[in-house]
């Protein structure tokens, strides 16, 4: 999901490129993994550059939700969007949406979920940041739903059924399980009384 940068385009600048390496390293290697160094030859910057940016690797870490919660939240709107085009309106565009991201080559869970279990306590930010990602995601979904006054008890519930979701998909060899089993959940609680 992170931009790459076209060979006809001038370099980004050095914040930028640090904070892709890291979006790249951090989503597929894991935050613990990663060394700061490893970033930096990746960003082909030094580390007087790397520090004057990021003064921290936590620093680095926040930077890094900060960046993938904008990047993941457009893909999602976008992604509702285009299966509503196609004849999924509402929740229905919600399991063929996250269908396209489980198959995608790339797929590694979501970052939020992974840094919260890779970190626990240690980044209180990093937690702060997760919460927040997820409360925003659960908006989205309320957004799908009919109003009633139950709108949000639901979107929280299929929210939780979207994390148990992901994190099967990372799991399993096929994403198809984990997606099937979404479907159910989301049916049984959009069905109503």
């Amino acid at each position: 999901m992170a931009p790459k940068t076209p060979h006809d385009r001038p370099l980004p600048a050095a914040r930028e490129r640090i904070l892709l390496a890291a979006h790249d390293l951090f989503y597929r290697d894991g935050i613990r993994a990663t060394g700061i160094d490893r970033v930096i030859a990746d960003a082909g910057v030094t580390k007087v550059t790397f520090y004057r940016h990021f003064p921290s690797k936590n620093d680095l870490v926040e930077a890094f939700l900060e960046y993938r919660h904008g990047l993941w939240m457009a893909w999602f709107a976008a992604a509702l969007e285009r299966q509503g085009a196609a004849g999924r309106p509402g929740v229905a565009a919600l399991v063929p949406a996250l269908g396209a991201w489980f198959r995608n080559g790339g797929y590694r869970g979501c970052a939020f979920l992974n840094t919260v279990v890779e970190l626990g306590d240690v980044l209180p930010g990093a937690g702060e940041i997760a919460r927040r990602h997820k409360k925003q995601m659960t908006a989205l979904i309320a957004s799908l739903l009919p109003p009633s006054a139950h709108r949000l008890g639901d979107a929280q519930a299929i929210a939780l059924a979207v994390d148990g979701a992901i994190l099967r998909a990372q799991m399993d060899a096929s994403p198809t399980l984990a997606l099937k089993g979404l479907k159910r959940v989301v049916q049984a609680i959009t069905a109503g009384p």
